[in-house]
């Protein structure tokens, strides 16, 4: 039997098997969120011409005092050549006319009947923005595979962009099976518990973006698998939460096998969340997590949610880590790198609670997870710790 795979290389391998999804053009501002699949060029230069960044007086030339000629407004600008010793009054945002060389401060001006002085001179180009500081058109303005941020979209419409390429939604079903499960919460037999895992990752999954599909609960039956495993034929990906294990009512490898998927790999040595299983089947891929609810979400964390961002083309899709200090001693670990589920105050981390992964209560409360490397001895208050803040906990 194979040993089970350290996180990282278990990630690069089902990073490398991430589907390649097309692009598609949408309205700019339906791209918010979206990864853009092709560099953005600028259609147009910002600003179109140089524009006064002040309110005050667009001066030509000397010393003063300067003529009043006429006005430049946002939106209206002075359409005439200034000559030396010649101004007009500008706000902010205006067109600079011709021949200015600099605005003087509405606060440093005197007008004294259309002549115009100045109480502090500024020097040549002060307060003006020049044509194009903040981008020419052709300029490279936004790259593949960055994310449409608010200030992204932003830029886009200033670069003169209605419409923006970005990847095509990835279409994710979440499916949980088990004979524990009851798909009614208030309706629960003392031998059933309630399903949520599949609730979970899909609400995990929410904020990427992507098209989800919930199936199930499924129960432990081959038949009832294929029945449900047929809903995900039109799926990017396939997420599914129980029945991966080793027992002798978990299905989903034997079911996976029906329906003509491969194992492409199996058991990751990380605790909780061994025994999660990565398959495809042709361009599907299909992502087995663990049924506990702690070990479906920290494997959801760790797997799921960046192979989603990897298919819509995120160039960096796992989450990014930090350092910081232990609030309390914490306990040695096992064989298995762990993570822990935990509370974080003001830079220092703390356990949320009973870190067994069925304990739903400390998971809730939890906004990050201590990364604990394997055989690690005890670890005392005050030292550092790398930790997961929880973008979707």
């Amino acid at each position: 039997m194979n040993a089970p795979l350290g996180l990282e290389e278990a990630q690069a391998r089902l990073l490398a098997l991430a589907p390649l999804l097309p692009s598609e053009s949408v309205p700019s501002e339906q791209a918010l969120g979206r990864i853009l699949a092709e560099d953005v060029p600028a259609a147009r230069t910002q600003p179109p011409a140089d524009l006064s960044a002040m309110d005050g007086y667009a001066l030509a030339g000397g010393d003063g005092p300067w003529t009043l000629v006429g006005e430049s407004r946002a939106g209206a600008p002075y359409r005439d050549v200034l000559s030396p010793g010649e101004c007009v009054r500008i706000s902010t945002g205006a067109m600079v006319p011709a021949g200015a060389d600099r605005v003087l401060l509405q606060e440093d001006a005197v007008d004294t009947d259309g002549r115009i002085s100045a109480t502090e001179l500024p020097p040549a180009g002060r307060h003006i923005r020049a044509r194009g500081f903040d981008f020419h058109a052709g300029d490279r303005l936004l790259a593949k595979g960055a994310p449409v941020t608010p200030a992204r979209l932003a830029l886009a419409l200033a670069g003169g962009h209605a419409a923006l390429p970005v990847t095509r939604r990835a279409r994710v079903a979440v499916m949980d099976s088990g004979d524990e499960l009851a798909s009614d919460p208030a309706a629960c037999l003392p031998h059933q518990i309630p399903a949520s895992n599949a609730a979970m990752i899909a609400a995990m999954l929410a904020p990427l973006g992507c098209e989800v599909t919930r199936i199930g609960p499924v129960p432990d039956d081959r038949a009832a698998l294929a029945e449900a495993l047929a809903q995900a034929e039109g799926a990017d990906i396939l997420v599914t939460s129980g029945g991966a294990s080793v027992g002798d009512h978990d299905l989903i490898k034997p079911a996976l096998a029906d329906w003509g998927a491969e194992i492409a790999f199996w058991k990751i040595a990380i605790k909780p969340g061994k025994p999660l299983l990565v398959a495809t089947r042709g361009p599907q891929v299909i992502l087995g997590l663990p049924g506990n609810p702690v070990s479906s979400f920290v494997t959801a964390f760790l797997f799921a949610l960046p192979l989603v961002r990897k298919a819509a083309g995120e160039l960096d899709p796992l989450p990014a880590s930090t350092m910081m200090i232990a609030g309390e001693t914490l306990p040695p670990i096992g064989p298995r790198r762990e993570f822990l589920r935990a509370v974080s105050t003001g830079g220092e981390v703390r356990l949320a609670g009973s870190q067994d992964s069925s304990a739903l209560s400390a998971l809730a409360a939890a906004d990050c997870l201590i990364d604990r490397p394997a055989h690690s001895p005890a670890l005392p208050a005050g030292e550092a710790i790398r930790v997961f803040h929880l973008r979707n906990g």
